[in-house]
């Protein structure tokens, strides 16, 4: 199961993120994304204390249940081992976290689901990688720009980089020429105002605008 994930983010290069959404419009939502070609989705965890960490485990659970192996489900804003825990007894596939935490990063690999820590310096990079990170996430990654993770990428060329955090249709291209193999996108695919209106149609079409942009 982990080298399938391995193999499929850099494949389909889109992982969209999942937060505060109604848990009668997941599925629908999951089902509307994956109309558009989108085969990862990753749900949060809600640090507010408004949602329970159980609740969160419940419904990534549901997804995985219901979508089989058609779609990688995963965690995102992972930020202790408890909700690694959690998550890996949901089923669910890989962690996701906006920082470098060492005991989160080694309690997913002992867990067997893929490590995608939250990295922004070289420094926390290399570190996220010697605790065993499958992929790095690049947050705030359009705060530095293509730049940056230019330079990054030369001295640190293994790195699997992943890049969240301001990415749109007018900057993916730019980035994937600086070699970033993924992405995190959230709210410019799961728009606010068409979920609302359950204009699910609308969101394929959205998706699929990300999808063929990184394919292309």
């Amino acid at each position: 199961m982990k080298n399938d994930v391995i193999k499929s983010i850099p494949e389909n290069k889109l992982i969209v993120i999942i937060r505060g959404v109604e848990e009668n419009k997941l599925l629908p939502l999951v089902k509307a994304m994956y109309d558009g070609g989108v085969r990862l989705a990753e749900l949060t965890y809600d640090n507010s204390g408004k949602v329970e960490d159980s609740r969160t485990a419940k419904n990534i659970a549901m997804l995985k249940e219901h979508f089989g192996d058609t779609m990688h489900i995963g965690a995102g804003t992972v930020t202790d081992t408890k909700k690694v825990e959690l998550t890996y007894k949901a089923g669910g596939e890989f962690i996701i976290s906006p920082d470098t935490n060492e005991a989160v990063i080694k309690a997913a690999v002992e867990h067997g689901v893929v490590s995608i820590p939250g990295a922004l310096t070289p420094t926390e990079i290399q570190k996220a990688l010697n605790c065993g990170a499958d992929f790095v996430k690049l947050f705030p990654v359009t705060s530095m720009g293509p730049e940056y993770v230019k330079a990054v990428k030369a001295p640190l060329s293994n790195a699997k980089m992943l890049a969240v955090g301001g990415i749109d249709l007018d900057n993916i291209k730019a980035y994937l020429k600086c070699g970033i193999c993924g992405f995190g996108i959230g709210s410019n695919i799961i728009d606010k105002k068409l979920l609302a209106s359950s204009d699910y149609g609308a969101i394929t079409s959205l998706a699929e605008k990300y999808v063929n942009a990184v394919r292309g």
